[in-house]
């Protein structure tokens, strides 16, 4: 087990460190949106998520063999195990099978009630302070979420894709208040190697109908599957882990509300794909929300 003394303190303001893992998990969590789309044309939902996790999970392995950061103990490892059925499993199954009905702009909508409910929860049993200015900006970056989904078009409709998806914001809420305790026994990047790992094996199932997918699969479909397990999973899950044990979790799920204007601002550079101006205004009004959260006097 890792002493509390390797660990890093809480922040109330963003060193270098936790702003380069806040921008590292936005950029690798907002191309994942594009990449599981491609990835799903070639494979089935949850045999797309545990050929990810196969690829970031055998890494995450060794990393906890090479450095032996102990065993846990079993109130420990319940925690790291939520991580790897709520946080990887069951939240990769959902949001794949979710993203087969839903349109990109709906799904980011939806999955960005994360931040809403981690807030909450946080105040509930971490007890957490977030303060009306907090959900002033909060409601802000919703609100600028929903544009860009109602400027993608197809409306935002409750079918079982939006519960689907809904289900995987709630996973990863449930995990980043359940996982958050970890941080001050534990480094990081072996929260986040044990999250995956763990994930890995609990889909691991799956690897059977997908290996049989993989022999007719483009090759779009496979280096989408190697993306997705290299960057929005080995790299983020563990800038996510680093930026989590160093803010409160409140704070730290509100930056995720970046992550859809920067995955539009990719799909221009990358795609060319222009956004609608209620698109552009929902971005912006999204950046601002995420500003009044973390402005510090």
């Amino acid at each position: 087990m890792s002493t509390a003394a390797a660990c890093r303190p809480e922040r109330t303001s963003l060193d270098m460190v936790t702003a380069t893992a806040v921008v590292v998990t936005i950029l690798s969590w907002a191309s994942a949106f594009p990449a599981i789309r491609a990835g799903l044309h070639d494979f089935g939902p949850v045999e797309l998520g545990a050929l990810r996790f196969a690829i970031a999970g055998v890494p995450a392995a060794i990393f906890l063999l090479v450095t032996r950061p102990g065993w846990p103990s079993l109130p420990d490892f319940l925690r790291l195990a939520t991580g790897g059925v709520l946080f990887v499993a069951l939240y990769t199954a959902l949001l794949n099978m979710g993203e087969t009905t839903v349109s990109a702009g709906a799904a980011s909508f939806i999955i960005n009630t994360n931040p809403i409910i981690t807030a909450g929860l946080a105040m509930l049993v971490l007890g957490e302070r977030f303060g009306a200015r907090a959900w002033a900006g909060t409601t802000l970056s919703f609100l600028g979420i929903g544009l860009i989904a109602l400027g993608e078009g197809g409306g935002l409709s409750i079918d079982t894709g939006a519960l689907l998806i809904l289900g995987a914001a709630l996973c990863t809420s449930v995990t980043t208040v359940v996982q958050k305790p970890l941080f001050t026994r534990h480094r990081p990047l072996a929260v986040s190697a044990w999250n995956m790992a763990l994930g890995a094996l609990v889909l691991s199932p799956w690897l059977v109908p997908a290996s049989a997918e993989l022999s007719s699969a483009s090759a779009q479909g496979l280096w989408a599957v190697v993306y997705l397990g290299l960057v929005p999973s080995l790299v983020a899950y563990g800038t996510w882990a680093v930026a989590l044990s160093r803010l409160p979790a409140s704070r730290a799920s509100n930056f995720m509300y970046c992550v859809p204007p920067v995955a539009t601002l990719l799909g221009f550079l990358w795609l060319g794909e222009v956004p609608t101006a209620l698109g552009a205004v929902g971005g912006a009004m999204a950046l601002i929300g995420v500003a009044v959260v973390n402005w510090r006097r």
